[in-house]
């Protein structure tokens, strides 16, 4: 039976459906032009003048079938090409839930084990007290995969705390570097503004610095590097404010430049173990930046050749501040 089973595959599907509908319609139009070509012989015969009778209403159906089967074959190809979106985003769930699970069921199963082992021996207190930090670094794991979908549900329905007030970019990246050293005491961060000047624009505060967040830990995590290193630049440009996050990453090649801002997508790197994760850190990126106004752009030279991404805000030196407010959203 599966030796079969490729038959019910939707590209094998659709070929087929294409195929038939095109083969029935030049069967048609064959028979419909010999049985005109045989009706127009008999007219002669009966000294008629064909062309009061057939002549223009063959072509007429002809091209009336032509437009019909023309307009099937799009809604055709239209669901073909929503069904393959759906069937991919339903491989995506399921590989983000598979991670995701693991993302969860990692840190319980660590702490059940830290607090069967508090429950069956008694413990020198500094042991104690480094298990208490491993049982604290799996809570605060967990906080953040759960904050991670509270916040996706909130972005995505446009429902969050705070509004849009000017703020300069600058500095809120600087005050959230300086506030987050911690968390990235193993990283290097640089941020450039070789302009030396700054940058006003209406930000949702926490949500720009939930962006912020999700460049920093994505440049951090997929690092092989001994010291992750991240440039932040600031640098106007034409057409707006670009704040790029460069790092020396693992990198990503150029076909997944796009497809890296997916729901749920992850990179697939030949010879690696699948990096855990939800695959949704640089979905909420690009949601914020458009929230924002702004769009994100993602270039690297290669696999093992770093990534730089960019946020791109319409910012102008001229342009009045009351200008720059982004459209009101649902709070």
């Amino acid at each position: 039976m599966k030796s079969f089973s490729w038959f019910l595959h939707p590209v094998i599907i659709f070929i087929f459906s294409i195929v038939a509908l095109g083969l029935s319609l030049f069967l048609y139009i064959y028979w419909y032009v010999e049985v005109s070509a045989g009706l127009q012989t008999v007219l002669r015969k009966t000294n008629l003048d064909p062309s009061q009778f057939v002549s223009w209403q063959t072509w007429m159906v002809i091209m009336v079938l032509s437009i019909l089967v023309g307009i099937i074959l799009v809604g055709i190809f239209i669901i073909f090409v929503y069904q393959m979106k759906a069937n991919a985003l339903y491989r995506l769930q399921n590989n983000f839930i598979n991670s995701f699970t693991h993302e969860l069921k990692t840190p319980v199963t660590s702490m059940q084990l830290y607090l069967e082992t508090f429950r069956m021996h008694e413990l020198p207190r500094e042991m104690e007290l480094k298990y208490i930090d491993y049982m604290l670094a799996d809570v605060a794991r967990l906080t953040e995969n759960i904050n991670r979908i509270l916040n996706l549900a909130r972005i995505e329905a446009k429902i969050f705390e705070g509004k849009f007030m000017l703020h300069d970019l600058v500095r809120v990246v600087e005050e959230f570097c300086a506030r987050n050293g911690e968390l990235f005491r193993m990283s290097t961060i640089r941020i450039h503004n070789p302009s030396g000047r700054e940058f006003p624009y209406p930000i949702n505060r926490p949500l720009f610095e939930m962006l912020i967040m999700n460049l920093l830990a994505n440049a951090v995590k997929h690092n092989d590097s001994e010291t992750p290193e991240v440039d932040i630049s600031f640098l106007p440009q034409h057409n707006g404010l670009h704040i790029s996050f460069a790092d020396n990453g693992i990198g990503f090649e150029r076909s997944d430049a796009r497809k890296i801002f997916r729901k749920f997508y992850q990179i697939e790197r030949p010879g690696r173990p699948q990096e855990g994760g939800s695959g949704l850190g640089l979905y909420m990126v690009e949601h914020i930046a458009r929230l924002h106004k702004g769009k994100v752009r993602a270039a690297s030279k290669g696999a093992g050749q770093g990534a730089a991404v960019t946020i791109i805000l319409p910012w102008r030196p001229e342009q009045p501040a009351a200008q720059l407010e982004p459209p009101d959203v649902q709070q």
